[in-house]
């Protein structure tokens, strides 16, 4: 009988303490311990002149606050704060120290605060946190239960209800990216999320919108849009980017008449090659991708008349399916070439939300809508900080003022 090749793999307890470990938390402990005692001796310094009744220092040390244990990466570390006292006889004169580096009341850093959200919306449940969170941060580690994510959800939700009524005054987004994210979960009345993405002027992508919607209505994403500019955003965008079936385009002709449509690339291959046989999606994918990827208008239309001759005997509804948005799948080449990868599909949005699809997909169950609509906000406000910001933003000043671009050329560069 052969070996079994199965390698057992060792429980988290037994290799969180190692040696390595432990140097590293001693290390933290030390690093931390000096920066505190520069903190303060600065802070002793700025005062120094300064003197009680008697010509002394006024403000002195006053030993250290007892021993707290902040949780960390690399897990606990302790460490004691040091402390001023200030002999001056009226209080209101006191000076006070509060330590920049080791606020009151905390325990654990900032990277673990994110930590515990992202382990739920990454598709922990609740009931594995202590596992999960002994074999990262050691198995002593304290504040970091289960019932934490209830608490961290409650916030969530709150600063979601805050993020709401913002004011959007004096904002300007060039471009919209629009999509309607259903995530597979019961969500009382709500059937998806409505999610509106938009480019700065200054080239960075900014969440602007994320509610509850009613299968991507008219009504819904209208009563979103009234929302917006009811908050201040009066400024048309330049462009939308989204899936042709959206309700949306119904609705941003009645809201903001002058933003130009594009059909998101993506969208439009994936619904062509629904109404054709798998042994020839290959080939038409191919086909497709000569379309959007060309050089220019006159290209592209060339390709695009190639595959209608290719399909149109046999595979009606494929080439009806594309040939419906002609126009609007080709509005990216009257913008500048340099946004032409961020405008002619709306994978921002697509890959954003495909965190949130895994959370809802490994919990199932019912969630009320508000837990989803805060879930996926707290997960964009996360991946917003990593998202990719427009090549070549100093052009956005071009489209806001209206210059002509042709196959992404600005017009006037073509004439000279």
């Amino acid at each position: 009988m052969k070996k079994d090749n199965v390698v057992k793999i060792n429980n988290p307890e037994t290799f969180i303490d190692d040696p390595l470990t432990g140097i590293l938390r001693q290390g933290a402990r030390d690093l931390l311990a000096q920066a505190l005692e520069m903190e303060i001796e600065t802070v002793l310094n700025q005062y120094k002149d300064l003197k009680d009744q008697g010509g002394h220092q006024r403000v002195v040390r006053n030993g250290y606050l007892p021993e707290r244990q902040i949780q960390t990466g690399i897990g606990p570390v302790s460490v004691e704060a040091p402390r001023i006292r200030d002999r001056s006889p009226q209080q209101s004169e006191r000076i006070t120290f509060s330590s920049a580096l080791l606020p009151p009341y905390l325990r654990k850093t900032r990277s673990m605060e994110q930590l515990i959200p992202w382990l739920y919306l990454k598709g922990v449940s609740t009931g594995d946190f202590s596992e999960a969170l002994a074999a990262l941060v050691g198995k002593d580690a304290s504040g970091l239960s289960a019932p934490t994510v209830g608490r961290l959800k409650t916030v969530w939700q709150q600063d979601y209800q805050q993020w709401q009524k913002r004011s959007l005054e004096g904002k300007c987004y060039v471009y919209f990216w629009v999509d309607g994210i259903y995530c597979n979960v019961r969500m009382d009345d709500k059937q998806c999320l409505l999610v509106i993405i938009g480019a700065t002027d200054k080239g960075e992508k900014e969440l602007v919108a994320i509610e509850g919607g009613f299968r991507e209505s008219e009504l819904s994403w209208k009563q979103l849009l009234l929302d917006l500019k009811s908050r201040g955003l009066t400024t048309a965008p330049q462009l939308a980017i989204g899936d042709g079936a959206l309700g949306f385009w119904k609705a941003l002709s009645k809201v903001y008449d002058g933003t130009r449509w594009q059909r998101c690339w993506v969208h439009k291959t994936a619904n062509v090659l629904n109404s054709l046989p798998k042994s020839l999606q290959a080939q038409a994918k191919s086909k497709l991708h000569q379309i959007w990827q060309a050089a220019g208008k006159d290209e592209a239309q060339r390709h695009f008349d190639d595959f209608m001759k290719t399909y149109e005997a046999k595979y009606p509804k494929a080439v009806q399916c594309l040939e419906k948005d002609h126009d609007a799948l080709f509005t990216f080449y009257d913008f500048p070439a340099e946004h032409w990868r961020h405008i002619r599909t709306s994978n921002p949005i697509e890959s954003t939300f495909a965190t949130v699809r895994l959370r809802t997909h490994k919990v199932r169950g019912c969630f009320s809508a508000s837990t989803v609509l805060s879930m996926a906000f707290k997960l964009c406000q996360c991946a917003q900080k990593r998202w990719i910001r427009l090549h070549r933003p100093e052009r956005l000043a071009d489209v806001v003022k209206g210059v002509k671009f042709v196959n992404g050329i600005e017009e006037k560069r073509i004439a000279a």
